[in-house]
């Protein structure tokens, strides 16, 4: 376990602190007149991290727009981290997404989990909210108590500097 997770804990399956991070966006990515439902997909090879996720925000009908997509390096076709679609555009996503890929080797994917990722998220309640809440605020705990005299790892395989979201 890294020194971060030492005293403070984090959702124990990945899909779960990808849902945390499209729900503490959730304003940022619609508009409360249009309720639509969010489609996160990645594919994971056994023992490897990802390197890439997708959110797709899906209209009625079946109608998807490209939220964005988040990577974990750069290379000559994309740059690291998240790239907005056609108007859409959120700091909080990036910060939490970016967090999570930085931190996925901390969280579990079921042993039955398939290649192929995919995480459905449904306009979230109040209390889908607070939970979502909550979680970020542990998250930002640990990021404090990192920064205050504990290492930080960074479990990308990519070996990238480790940067604390806001």
């Amino acid at each position: 376990m890294s020194d971060i997770a030492k005293t403070h804990t984090l959702p124990t399956e990945l899909d779960k602190a990808i849902k945390y991070a499209v729900t503490l966006a959730w304003e940022d990515l619609m508009k409360p007149t249009e309720p639509r439902s969010v489609r996160l997909e990645y594919l994971s090879e056994a023992g490897a991290e990802l390197d890439h996720l997708s959110v797709w925000a899906v209209r009625a009908g079946g109608y998807q727009d490209l939220v964005c997509d988040c990577w974990t390096w750069a290379s000559a076709a994309h740059p690291s981290g998240a790239s907005f679609g056609d108007g859409h555009h959120s700091g909080t996503l990036a910060q939490t997404l970016d967090f999570v890929l930085k931190h996925q080797g901390e969280f579990a994917r079921p042993a039955d989990a398939g290649r192929h990722g995919l995480v459905q998220i449904y306009p979230p309640d109040a209390k889908d909210r607070a939970e979502a809440a909550s979680w970020w605020g542990e998250v930002r705990a640990m990021q404090s108590d990192a920064g205050a005299g504990q290492p930080a790892r960074a479990s990308n395989v990519h070996a990238r500097a480790q940067v604390a979201p806001n």
